[in-house]
């Protein structure tokens, strides 16, 4: 049984609204896979699907187990983590006490191992583990973000807009970390409105508007395709 993330069909609707019409995708173990578009393409909602803190109709297997009635609470102990938009840290906590909630629903032991990693792949956030998160810079939470997540030790990593309104610096400190990630051989779904940061990370790509997936490819078949060049590259 592989850790391949199968998605067919998927469809979640608000009321009368349709979100996600039909999403069919797929992630390979240890695969990098970048997702773009637009605002109100659905992408943070695929995402929460997924997750499973929307209702949706479909299917949707990991490790070869439908997750779609599965419930939110314990999606983590499936080996997916997700590092949702705007990084939802628990501010008041130190940057410490947050990272090590990412390892809540973890019965195994190799805890403050795993920590030390996360202070690795960002030092800084070592050097600031007893800071209050909520005192952090946007590109600092973002690293405790990552860090959550990576405690919980996942297969699959779901990101969404992990480099929105980071400083250049910033932007390259979190890529630095993906590609960290990456050489781990972490899947990782990449949401991103950023399709130059995105596509220099994934191997292959989506490009959802409206609720549907209208492109798919491989990285440098995005980056080539005139839609993908004048819509997310800005490149007429």
């Amino acid at each position: 049984m592989t850790d391949a993330l199968r998605i067919q069909d998927l469809c979640v609707r608000y009321g009368r609204a349709v979100a996600l019409d039909g999403i069919t995708l797929a992630i390979e173990p240890g695969e990098v896979v970048a997702v773009l578009g637009p605002n109100g393409a659905g992408k943070t909602t695929l995402l929460k699907a997924i997750s499973r803190t929307v209702p949706a109709s479909g299917s949707i297997r990991f490790a070869g187990r439908e997750l779609l009635h599965v419930p939110p609470h314990a999606i983590a102990r499936t080996g997916i983590a997700h590092c949702p938009e705007r990084r939802r840290l628990f501010p008041e906590l130190s940057v410490e006490k947050n990272l090590l909630l990412g390892a809540y629903a973890r019965g195994d032991g190799g805890i403050d191992e795993d920590l030390g990693r996360v202070y690795g792949l960002f030092p800084i956030l070592g050097e600031r583990r007893r800071q209050i998160a909520g005192t952090l810079s946007g590109g600092e939470q973002q690293m405790v973000a990552v860090g959550r997540a990576l405690m919980a030790r996942p297969r699959l990593m779901m990101l969404d807009e992990p480099s929105i309104g980071l400083a250049p610096l910033m932007k390259d400190a979190i890529r630095r970390g993906l590609e960290e990630i990456r050489a781990a051989e972490i899947a990782v779904l990449l949401i991103e409105q950023d399709a130059r940061f995105a596509l220099s990370l994934a191997e292959r790509g989506y490009v959802m508007e409206s609720g549907r997936i209208r492109l798919e490819g491989s990285s440098d078949v995005l980056r080539d395709n005139p839609h993908v060049r004048e819509a997310y590259l800005g490149i007429a």
